[in-house]
């Protein structure tokens, strides 16, 4: 059986009296913008459709770079060779030359800033033996990190009928850079690399937002003729931080507008609330045979959403726990859950914990508990 608490719908609806956020209308093909503090999806347009990255899937390989430095392969002084294929690719470059011996630490800011799909191949070879080689572990890893519309053929982004990746996937890729380098992540902010000064015309950061003062440090741009102008994005206010990734616009022009406007819609338009606390009751379930016959129900941590700043609607939430809660139960364990309804947001979901240790009846109640039911089933009233 599944009991809702009416009375906390109600209370939350008090206190977040809201409505989203009028709907942005994004123009690029696809999109996805993810709140990091709260943990919660503000747009999906078409997120999870395998499309061409271009040289935003330079983050996976830069991932697996990363990757290999915490776990002791490389460092950021080992050198890596440069072969012939590396030298021959085409595109955006940091001039490698095969007499040339990068530091893993500049072929981090060849990739980052310059974009290099020379730093990439090097990377790739220097790692796994061929860009072959490395882009199947590329494929292996992403599926391991759950981005499951996400296919390597190359480790650049250069444009190949099999490479493939989903908005979705790039910003789960962009949050692990984020969560789990922060040692290396500040490159990404550099706006600035010129190796051995070969490339001042291609020394400059192309992401379009790192110089607004709108708190975007990273992460990766991305354009080919199939796939148009992309970013993957990162901006941080205060407490909160937001990931979005675009793809499918029309010019370098668009990109950079389209990026102001959602990192401007993503802070200005949602607020963040704290609406339960850790430890405060919000709600009591029924037990069955305890020695209480209710039981609190409190949050396990403070319950923070993210909220539209128009008010018109009403914010929800409900209980649900299966029960009659059956004793013994101990203090602290999950027991039932806080479901809040956002209108346009999807439904966050937060566990709900017993606020105190409820021991088994004694033997009286069980007697007259079960004496009770046996009543109510053979001497009730009869139904009508």
């Amino acid at each position: 059986m599944t009991h809702a608490f009416r009375p906390l719908v109600l209370l939350v609806a008090l206190l977040l009296a809201a409505l989203p956020a009028r709907a942005f209308e994004t123009t690029a093909t696809a999109a996805w913008v993810y709140d990091m503090s709260t943990q919660t999806v503000l747009m999906d347009k078409n997120a999870d459709t395998p499309l061409p990255p271009a040289s935003m899937s330079k983050l996976m390989t830069i991932l697996m770079l990363f990757e290999a430095l915490r776990d002791g392969r490389v460092t950021m002084e080992t050198e890596f060779a440069v072969s012939s294929r590396a030298k021959a690719m085409g595109g955006s470059t940091m001039f490698l030359q095969e007499t040339d011996r990068p530091t893993v630490n500049e072929l981090i800011h060849g990739m980052i800033i310059n974009s290099g799909n020379d730093a990439c191949v090097v990377v790739a070879e220097g790692l796994a033996g061929t860009e072959e080689a490395f882009s199947a572990q590329m494929t292996e890893r992403a599926k391991a990190l759950g981005m499951m519309n996400s296919f390597f053929a190359n480790s650049s982004g250069w444009p190949a009928p099999d490479h493939r990746m989903s908005m979705r996937d790039l910003g789960i890729l962009a949050q692990h850079l984020i969560e789990d380098f922060p040692e290396y992540y500040p490159i990404f902010a550099e706006t600035e690399f010129n190796y051995k000064d070969r490339a001042p015309a291609n020394a400059r950061n192309r992401n379009p937002l790192l110089e607004l003062g709108v708190g975007a440090d990273g992460l990766k741009t991305g354009h080919t003729q199939e796939a148009g102008y992309g970013l993957v994005g990162s901006a941080k206010q205060g407490d909160r931080r937001v990931i979005f990734v675009i793809t499918g616009l029309a010019s370098e022009q668009a990109r950079a507008e389209e990026s102001e406007r959602i990192v401007a819609w993503a802070f200005r338009q949602f607020s963040e609330k704290t609406v339960a606390r850790t430890g405060i009751r919000i709600a009591e379930a029924e037990v069955h045979l305890g020695d209480a016959d209710t039981v609190g129900l409190v949050p396990a941590a403070d319950v923070r959403l993210l909220v539209p700043a128009l008010v018109q609607n009403s914010v929800t939430a409900e209980v649900v726990y299966n029960g009659p809660l059956s004793a013994p139960i101990a203090q602290g364990a999950p027991v039932a859950e806080l479901i809040v309804h956002v209108p346009d947001l999807p439904d966050r979901r937060f566990p709900l914990v017993a606020e105190a240790s409820v021991g088994n009846a004694g033997f009286v109640k069980r007697l007259t508990t079960a004496a009770q039911a046996l009543y109510d089933r053979y001497l009730g009233s009869p139904a009508t």
